[in-house]
């Protein structure tokens, strides 16, 4: 009776159309009517006590360095680079959007910022070569899903406070499984690409190649300074992201001199926005975490789930399949911070290690952000590309089936992720 309350209440208040944040605190509240609990100070209590957290103070600095990133011409002189590298080989706008997308993935950790920054500045140039729109704008959206996967990551953080799981650890185990996402999608491009007839651009000259590389070396230093200090325990996640922030905007103003500081108003109040969208989520959703630990719902799963805690492979699977469900009607966030209190307990009871379970959860939330009807990333592409949801969706599919498919490998073999993060954690 208790989960019918909880689902009920939320799923309710969303399709009343309520925003997720206020729908989660008033499945909070119905559950605490419902245990007999209702207190409004306690309801407030939770609500300060979600956004009062350290780690936590890496989301609004990262989606900071993010914005800089855009507005201040690093991300557009990571995508220059790739394109002198890859632009002239047949496809080559598709690969070098994959590959920008992995540099970018290693500067911001947001995939709606890069995915709107790789639109922007790729999408033209595919369509004036002559790709399909459509396919074209799903490779984009399937190539700015890896930024959560590649630290820095905010859906890491996000995880790591919810989950109490050590969030460095989680950054350095999701580098492998994020660039085998940038793999698959590159193979998926080359098997559809081929059909196509489009004329890439002209080779780029050593002369240019240099200049690109020259031009870059700023911006490539950066997930250089944020892994390596996080390697070497030289500052926690949260100060790697103060470091992101500050060394964005040095180079952004200093270096490359593309902001103003006229510019940098813009810039603080767009990242304001989505980092306090971000955090009042997090605020409301532990409210329901505290009622789902006090009604014992965790306890109750695990007893649910009992005949497959000595097969943590079906396991894995069940709740794999669960996120993908869910992930076609609700957003990453929110996701997280439901489903991660009441999932960890099972997993835990499993055997199942926690920074490995933390990679596919959150690597299923990712692909979950290209999957209609919901799909944000999906809705940045079209919205950007000024382009029908639909069109965008067709195009979408067989590099989202080729990120499923990652997702089975990491299933079947743990050690994918496991070896490299005990290697770089050593």
């Amino acid at each position: 009776m208790t989960v019918l309350v909880f689902l009920g209440s939320l799923l309710g208040a969303m399709a009343l159309g309520i925003p997720i944040a206020y729908a989660l605190l008033l499945s909070g509240m119905a559950l605490m009517w419902h245990l007999d609990l209702f207190d409004a100070q306690i309801l407030a209590q939770n609500v300060i006590n979600g956004a009062d957290s350290f780690p936590l103070l890496a989301v609004p600095f990262f989606m900071l360095a993010g914005e800089i990133m855009n507005a201040g011409g690093l991300s557009r002189r990571i995508v220059n680079l790739a394109l002198a590298l890859f632009g002239h080989v047949r496809g080559g706008l598709g690969y070098v959007t994959i590959l920008a997308a992995c540099l970018m993935a290693a500067l911001s950790g947001s995939a709606v910022a890069d995915t709107a920054a790789l639109a922007a500045l790729l999408l033209p140039m595919m369509v004036k070569a002559g790709h399909d729109r459509a396919r074209a704008g799903g490779l984009i959206a399937s190539a700015g899903i890896i930024a959560p996967v590649i630290p820095p990551s905010i859906g890491f953080v996000i995880f790591g406070v919810a989950a109490n799981v050590s969030i460095t650890k989680l950054f350095l185990a999701g580098i492998v499984p994020g660039l085998l996402m940038g793999v698959a999608i590159a193979v998926t491009w080359w098997l559809v690409a081929r059909r196509e007839g489009a004329t890439p651009p002209p080779r780029a000259t050593r002369a240019e190649m240099l200049k690109a590389l020259r031009e870059s070396t700023w911006a490539l230093f950066l997930p250089v300074i944020v892994l390596v200090g996080l390697k070497m325990g030289v500052f926690t996640p949260t100060e790697a992201a103060v470091v992101a922030a500050v060394y964005a905007l040095f180079v952004a103003t200093v270096v490359y001199r593309e902001m103003h500081l006229k510019a940098l108003y813009a810039v603080f109040v767009a990242a304001a926005r989505t980092s306090a969208v971000i955090m009042f989520l997090v605020a409301a959703a532990m409210v329901s975490a505290w009622l789902i630990t006090v009604a014992a719902l965790p306890q109750q799963m695990v007893a649910l789930l009992q005949p497959l805690l000595d097969q943590p492979t079906l396991l894995l699977i069940a709740i794999m399949l669960l996120v993908i469900a869910i992930g076609t009607a609700m957003d990453m966030t929110p996701t997280i911070l439901i489903l991660t209190p009441v999932l960890m307990p099972v997993v835990k009871a499993a055997g199942i290690d926690p920074v490995y379970f933390g990679v596919l959860f959150i690597m299923n939330n990712a692909i979950g952000l290209i999957t209609p009807p919901v799909g944000t990333v999906l809705n940045v592409v079209a919205g950007v590309g000024r382009m029908p949801l639909d069109h965008v969706i067709r195009g979408v599919w067989p590099f989202m089936l080729a990120q499923f498919g990652v997702l089975a490998l990491l299933i079947a073999f743990p050690s994918i992720v496991l070896v490299p993060m005990r290697w770089l954690t050593s």
